[in-house]
């Protein structure tokens, strides 16, 4: 455990120390984004030339869906109010099931409106990127003493909670999340769902945990963000009440 949070403490670390402008720098010391820049860079500036979108100011969200298996990276810039799709990537394994993570060790990918809290250079999954579980959500309505943590979007193709994406993947996402962060983009949001939020595979899985009154609560409170992106293209903000839900606005 010790040689885990000393790990979590560097990565945090490197990302205080090198945040905005030479955020970018810092990271290519090591040698595999040096390697995924080399590979990937080139496909990266073209799908940022294809959506006509600015690199130098370029922001970036992220949303995924477990049901699905699909993982989306949307973009903005300075010169754009909303986000544009800039490119959707299989998810190689989901575990668990539909519904968010509650305890340490129950294998559920979490669920719910997180950010990139750090960067994983030498992760033992090649390259990874830390979501902020637990978020102040989660603390209220996770297990209070073991909520578990630690989850990554991160390479190879083997999970058990996190988002695993293959070695090839995490490589044009890991770079698109260090231009944005080089950029400025200080909490890069990823918004993690358990299906696509409406139409008929939604109303069946509703229709499944149709008497579990807690986890569909849980689901019409992160619909809300689900739809509010879906019609405007943008994000809305959020504070966390004290019954752990999410109030948008």
């Amino acid at each position: 455990m010790l040689a885990r949070l000393s790990i979590s403490l560097m990565v945090f670390l490197l990302m205080l120390s090198a945040s905005g402008q030479g955020f970018k720098e810092e990271q290519l010391k090591y040698g595999r984004v040096k390697k995924a820049y080399r590979e990937k860079a080139g496909l990266v500036q073209t799908l940022m030339r294809v959506n006509e979108l600015d690199s130098s100011s370029l922001h970036i969200f992220i949303r995924a869906f477990k049901q699905e298996h699909k993982f989306e990276v949307w973009a903005t810039d300075s010169l754009r109010e909303s986000y544009v799709i800039l490119k959707e990537y299989h998810i190689c394994r989901v575990s668990g099931t539909e519904g968010p993570k509650r305890r340490q060790g129950d294998k559920q990918i979490p669920e719910g409106c997180y950010h990139i809290d750090s960067f994983n250079p030498w992760s033992s999954f090649h390259l990874s990127l830390g979501i902020n579980y637990p978020n102040a959500s989660d603390r209220i309505l996770s297990d209070q003493r073991h909520p578990g943590g630690e989850i990554f979007i991160h390479g190879s193709c083997v999970t058990i909670g996190c988002i695993p994406m293959t070695d090839e993947r995490i490589k044009e996402i890991y770079i698109l999340a260090v231009e944005a962060m080089n950029n400025g983009q200080e909490h890069i949001p990823v918004h993690i769902f358990p299906c696509r939020m409406e139409g008929d595979k939604y109303a069946k899985l509703i229709e499944l945990h149709t008497e579990e009154e807690q986890l569909i609560s849980f689901w019409n409170n992160l619909e809300e963000a689900y739809l509010f992106f879906e019609q405007n293209r943008y994000l809305p903000e959020f504070i966390v009440d004290k019954k752990g839900r999410y109030c948008f606005y």
